[in-house]
């Protein structure tokens, strides 16, 4: 009976030291305390205000939202640094009267990535996305708003993919 009591203690053990090993974001394990998320600069040519400080936020959002890691200003051991290079809306399908009846906005984003822990991690690289909207509807309130959260939501979960899940 002791016995028994041993193997389901090693078991239990076994269980538990494999759930830090894996978790459902798909990080692993990450030899990282703190990370850091520099304002990223639009460099764009058109420049739309204010979505350089909607993409830091929603960046410093899902590493909060999906590791443990803590939020620094300074010192941390990922730094995510970089810029928006491209907003650019485009025409996608023309109408009989020669008008676009569709648009895209596009948004590319340069990421230089830093573990200071494991430097082989380390990249640069862009990422993008785009939002297809109504060419009868202006890039204003609501379909901006919406625009940015898809864009923004599908670029910083890439990131985050690249640098952490490693998808």
């Amino acid at each position: 009976m002791k016995n028994i009591h041993y193997l389901l203690a090693a078991v239990v053990l076994f269980t538990l030291n494999g759930c830090s090993v894996y978790n459902f974001t798909g990080t692993g394990k990450i030899d990282a305390k703190s990370f850091q998320v520099n304002y990223f600069q639009n460099n764009a040519e058109l420049v739309e205000p204010g979505i350089e400080r909607t993409f830091t936020l929603k960046l410093q959002d899902i590493i909060q939202n999906q590791t443990n890691l803590n939020l620094t200003n300074s010192g941390g051991d990922l730094l995510y640094e970089g810029e928006i290079v491209e907003y650019r809306i485009s025409p996608m399908t023309a109408s009989a009267d020669q008008t676009a009846s569709e648009n895209r906005l596009t948004i590319r984003v340069n990421v230089r990535f830093t573990n200071r822990n494991k430097p082989d991690d380390d990249f640069e690289k862009p990422f993008s996305f785009y939002f297809d909207y109504p060419g009868s509807q202006q890039l204003t309130g609501s379909t901006l708003s919406n625009a940015l959260d898809e864009i923004f939501a599908r670029i910083t979960q890439d990131i985050f993919n690249e640098s952490l899940a490693k998808w």
